[in-house]
């Protein structure tokens, strides 16, 4: 039997809707002890968003699985108490107040570092803790709209493009837990916690390339391309004679070569500007042309296994439902269905990535609003009395 790989690390996540909870199931994904904090009268906005089957929200069964679900108010000197015996006791706290708040309830980062110096105080706000914008709300879409991907993104006569989920907030997950780790590994060297402060508007700005090097270099502003690339071509998006939508790539020099061979137009191969990316989006339209016209020629399981022979980098423009039925997934163990107590079982994705020798797990889904406060509580020496006084006075669910 494997000791997950976070076995013994407690995680406290008091953030609410996606950024900070999203690093927090990450870490719990691999074997962290994550206690989830929410308002005991309303709960974390997750659990109305998006979907819901027989009124149990569906995204907060993804975002909170592998949490105990507990419920404080930590705005009540009673909730506040609670949370500093639980810091005093954890490895991380995550939040996402806005800059002041825990200030204000005398749970300043400074304070609680002072209670466990061991302590790593992990901050998630959308335009970080100093500056002109700090103090206000921030979501991903904002930071979507400011980091310039939405600008980039779209068709070139269009507006600017907006993606259909939180693009922003994931990206600033995945930083925030990749810092939490990187904190925690300078913690075995000099025995002290720190605090991490994120703010949702940076991590985005690192996937989208070196668009501020071009421009401080170059003057380069870039513009929306649809779905071709500014760096290589052919790169798009092209119907087949069934009606379906391909994807094709050809990021790689060999790869764009064997595209074009494919299509019949291995003249263009020999053309000097065809052996650069630069070179190749300065023709795109002509390369457009071609692969389009083979493609629209023929159905789609031929192209892809025209391509597949040539060693072209092609795939299908997939909906859930045909990612619910692909072989490569099913392989690949990417969703795991699992039983729950509201719903009987549910379906999401797998852990992220596999480890050969401490695999992650998901171990069940988000739970119901304070499902394991007790529990919580009994492990940090409140009794039962003491409990249900708390439950009484509105502190606690």
């Amino acid at each position: 039997m494997f000791m997950p790989s976070l076995a013994g690390l407690r995680v406290i996540d008091a953030a609410t809707l996606f950024a900070g909870p999203s690093a927090a199931m990450m870490l719990g994904d691999f074997g962290a002890d994550v206690v989830k904090i929410e308002h005991p009268r309303r709960g974390d906005p997750s659990r109305g968003h998006g979907a819901s089957a027989d009124g149990v929200g569906l995204w907060w069964k993804t975002l909170s699985r592998n949490k105990r679900a507990t419920a404080v108010d930590l705005s009540h000197p009673a909730g506040q108490r609670i949370l500093r015996l639980l810091a005093g006791r954890s490895d991380v706290l995550i939040e996402n107040f806005r800059p002041g708040t825990l200030e204000r309830w005398g749970l300043a980062p400074g304070d609680l570092l002072e209670l466990n110096p061991r302590l790593i105080v992990a901050r998630m706000t959308g335009f970080g803790q100093r500056g002109p914008m700090a103090s206000r709300p921030g979501f991903g879409t904002l930071a979507e709209a400011m980091s310039g991907f939405a600008a980039m993104t779209g068709e070139p006569d269009g507006p600017p493009t907006l993606p259909p989920l939180a693009l922003a907030d994931g990206i600033a997950g995945l930083a925030m837990s990749y810092a939490i780790m990187v904190a925690l590994r300078a913690r075995e060297t000099t025995g002290r916690g720190q605090v991490v402060d994120v703010a949702i508007i940076e991590p985005i700005l690192g996937l989208l390339g070196p668009q501020m090097t071009a421009y401080q270099a170059l003057g380069v502003v870039p513009a929306r391309t649809g779905n071709r690339s500014g760096s290589n071509a052919p790169r798009n998006t092209y119907r087949t004679r069934d009606g379906r939508w391909l994807a094709v790539s050809t990021s790689a020099q060999p790869v764009a070569e064997r595209v074009v061979t494919l299509v019949g137009r291995p003249d263009l191969v020999e053309q000097p500007w065809f052996a650069t990316g630069g070179g190749r989006v300065e023709h795109v339209d002509e390369l457009d042309e071609a692969v389009a016209a083979w493609i629209a020629e023929r159905d789609a399981d031929e192209v892809v296994a025209r391509f597949e022979e040539a060693q072209a980098a092609v795939a299908p423009v997939y909906d859930v439902a045909d990612i619910a039925k692909d072989p490569q997934y099913a392989a690949l163990g990417t969703f795991v269905e699992l039983p729950d107590e509201e719903l009987g079982t549910v379906t999401m994705q797998n852990v992220m990535f596999r480890l050969s020798g401490t695999p992650g797990e998901v171990r069940w889904p988000g739970r119901r609003l304070g499902r394991d406060t007790d529990e919580v509580l009994g492990e940090l020496g409140y009794g039962a009395e003491e409990i249900a006084a708390l439950r009484e006075g509105g502190v606690i669910v």
